[in-house]
């Protein structure tokens, strides 16, 4: 049996599944990914994203780094792609548990998913530094220069920078989702960057599926790897 059968196979056959999906997911929407050849790294900046994308960059030079989140974070015009529609199709038929991202853009909710977990936060949701108020990705967008409230207050990303922590509850709730998953589908992630890719030590099943273009580090664990682009290979639920 091929690994897209064995796949269609599983999934068909389970009721406790848990998807948990990086960067490579939304770059069939146009998004592009912090670490493969096209992404944001291999272009140049004063600054590398990974400087400009830290807690300590926000604060000492906020103009500066809101001048590159608006225009490389916040990509209004992108769609969800057959990998966000078929997990929240399997959401919807009962299959699907969780999905739990890496990604901060909202895909996965604007193609119908309901039980996301957003380890990095989300474009979409940003407050006053002062007051609390809450402001969306348009209003971020259409603010000069550094966004404030009414208030006076700095309008910050709900976005985990560099040098942040990951929500407690969040994670804890990620994890045991995955603890109690009957098939773990890791798709569109290089499983470098932690804490995040230590999510994949909570796994206590046997149907381990790696969905990603390029090998990772932890595919000598899985029960299965698939190494074609995730869209197409998960479009076949839809």
């Amino acid at each position: 049996m091929g690994s897209r059968e064995t796949l269609r196979s599983w999934v068909e056959e389970s009721g406790n599944i848990v998807f948990f999906g990086g960067a490579g997911v939304s770059t069939e929407s146009g998004i592009p990914d912090f670490r493969s050849v096209d992404g944001l790294y291999h272009q140049e900046y004063a600054y590398p994203p990974e400087t400009i994308l830290s807690h300590g960059f926000y604060q000492r030079n906020t103009e500066e780094f809101y001048r590159f989140y608006k225009k490389k974070m916040i990509c209004r015009e992108a769609e969800p792609n057959k990998a966000h529609r078929a997990l929240a199709k399997l959401e919807a038929e009962g299959k699907l548990k969780a999905v739990i991202t890496q990604n901060i853009d909202g895909l996965h909710q604007m193609a119908g998913s309901r039980e996301v977990l957003e380890l990095h936060g989300s474009v979409h949701r940003n407050f006053c530094t002062r007051c609390g108020k809450f402001f969306d990705a348009d209003y971020i967008l259409g603010a000069k220069g550094v966004p404030l409230c009414s208030c006076g207050g700095v309008v910050k990303p709900d976005v985990v920078l560099y040098e942040e922590g990951l929500d407690y509850a969040t994670m804890q709730k990620a994890i045991s989702c995955i603890a109690a998953a009957e098939v773990l589908i890791i798709g569109g992630t290089s499983l470098t960057v932690y804490p995040a890719a230590g999510l994949i030590d909570y796994y206590r099943g046997k149907k381990l599926v790696l969905i990603n273009k390029s090998a990772t580090p932890m595919d000598g664990r899985a029960d299965l790897v698939i190494t074609e682009p995730i869209g197409e290979t998960l479009g076949m639920f839809l």
